[in-house]
């Protein structure tokens, strides 16, 4: 029996959220405590642990979510090919987590920062969430992580009190990992039946996950590297934490959009292996039209209300993180729409060369602008960068699908968004200029800003948001 797709991108929205969740609702308090430097230097060192847990996973996540979700139907074949992958990542995790201490937790300026984050390396080899998303089972991992995170949440306010505390901050963000990836172990008997050692064939999915591996480590240069560049070629570490907070607004807003995608991957895979070609491409259709409905909007909203939103979020001092935020919004879109190509259709249908093809062009891109540009401008020349990255990921796609897909008609999908946007954005800035006091000028530009919003595109006669209504009374109706 298929799963509700809109029940499962609830489900994976708030697992997101929450994993996006910690971080975000401790900033204000954070930012005021540990202060930009101390923010750097944990921005910093979690982008080294990033690497080491990119290259002990290969691609073994990407890759067991997809198989998985081509055995949907077949609990013994999925079992079986479960503790495959499971044992292949922990041989492969073994010997980062073997690299990770012999480069960074016996000596270095941070030892004692590595050290603990080799506990993160340990949680991700047994990281099993994978599983759960190819037999779409969102709910299972919202479920248990929603109880970590809260606990997680309420222990950063009552032990985190000065900028002595990072170290705090530390085993607060590892441990909650650790649990939440120990607990979802508990779900597995239900799931799984009783499979023989001798039946396991560990090494026939290494090529396969390497194949899946090289487009991972190509989009960890434009996504983490930023963040060691600006460290590593800026003394000041504040820098890395204006950069890191900037990128929190903008990931949460991403996680928004980009959490259908998750969810369609493996519902994609097993309408691929059953050769339902239609079904596809309508699948695809509705996943461009919701992300075209929430990221223009996105973007546009977050230019206008930036300016006022961080100092009331951050505090003083975090200043240049509205300009930063400015800049990056555009992946919003950049990225939602490569989410569609990359994630829901070219690697459930097994098309990793291309989809390498692509990531591998905004690697390239991303690794040179920074050396252009970050010496300069810091975390704005990092961000424009990762703009241009994400840009030239998302055109280099639409090139390689333009024989499965019509692109003309997909960026004409677009047109009603970015107008009923632009309006938006104009009604939004002359609220801005009427309205002095700096909260009250941001809860009454959403508000007006989603209204206007919305009815632009109803006057539009949008045939998404008219689809959408219609679902919403016919379930009324039911209730």
């Amino acid at each position: 029996m298929k799963k509700s797709i809109t029940k499962n991108y609830i489900y994976n929205l708030i697992y997101q959220i929450l994993t996006l969740a910690l971080p975000l609702i401790t900033t204000p308090y954070i930012s005021r405590v540990l202060g930009a430097e101390n923010i750097g230097i944990y921005s910093y060192t979690i982008s080294i642990s990033t690497y080491f847990i990119l290259f002990g996973s290969l691609g073994i996540a990407l890759y067991g979510q997809r198989e998985i979700a081509y055995l949907q139907d077949k609990k013994e074949a999925y079992s079986k090919t479960f503790w495959e992958v499971v044992i292949l990542r922990f041989i492969t995790m073994s010997i980062a987590m073997l690299i990770f201490y012999i480069t960074f937790v016996s000596f270095g300026q941070y030892k004692l920062y590595y050290t603990i984050l080799l506990l993160e390396l340990v949680a991700n080899c047994i990281d099993i969430s994978w599983f759960f998303g190819g037999l779409e089972e969102f709910k299972k991992t919202v479920s248990r992580n929603i109880i970590v995170k809260i606990i997680s949440i309420i222990c950063i306010f009552t032990f985190v009190k000065s900028s002595s505390d990072l170290k705090l901050y530390f085993w607060i963000y590892v441990l909650s990992v650790l649990i939440g990836n120990v607990s979802l172990w508990l779900y597995l008997p239900k799931y799984l039946e009783k499979v023989y050692i001798k039946d396991l064939k560990i090494w026939r999915h290494f090529k396969s996950t390497i194949a899946l591996f090289i487009p991972q480590i190509a989009i960890q240069i434009y996504t983490v590297l930023d963040k060691v560049m600006i460290g590593s070629i800026i003394l000041d570490k504040s820098e890395v934490g204006y950069y890191e907070q900037s990128q929190k607004i903008v990931k949460v807003l991403l996680t928004i959009v980009t959490s259908l995608v998750t969810v369609m991957a493996p519902r994609m895979a097993n309408t691929f292996i059953n050769g339902d070609n239609e079904k596809m491409k309508q699948y695809m259709k509705k996943s461009f039209n919701f992300v075209f409905l929430l990221s223009f909007p996105m973007v546009f909203g977050l230019i206008t209300v930036s300016k006022r939103f961080v100092p009331i979020f951050f505090g003083v001092g975090y200043e240049k993180v509205a300009i930063l935020m400015n800049v990056i919004s555009p992946i919003i879109i950049a990225i939602g729409l490569s989410g569609v190509i990359g994630t829901q259709y070219l690697l459930p249908t097994k098309k990793q060369k291309e989809f390498t093809i692509s990531v591998t062009v905004g690697a390239i891109t991303n690794f040179f602008i920074n050396l252009l540009l970050i010496g300069k401008y810091g975390g704005v020349g990092a961000s424009i960068g990762t703009v241009i990255a994400e840009t030239c990921v998302t055109i280099a796609q639409f090139i390689l699908i333009k024989k499965e897909f019509e692109i003309k008609a997909i960026f004409k999908l677009s047109i009603q968004y970015f107008v009923s946007s632009t309006i938006m954005f104009g009604v939004c800035g002359i609220i801005g200029k009427l309205i002095n006091n700096s909260l009250y000028c941001i809860i009454t530009q959403v508000c007006v800003g989603t209204i206007v919003y919305i009815s632009c595109l109803l006057i539009l006669k949008n045939e998404f948001i008219y689809s959408i209504l219609d679902n919403i009374k016919q379930k009324l109706r039911k209730e």
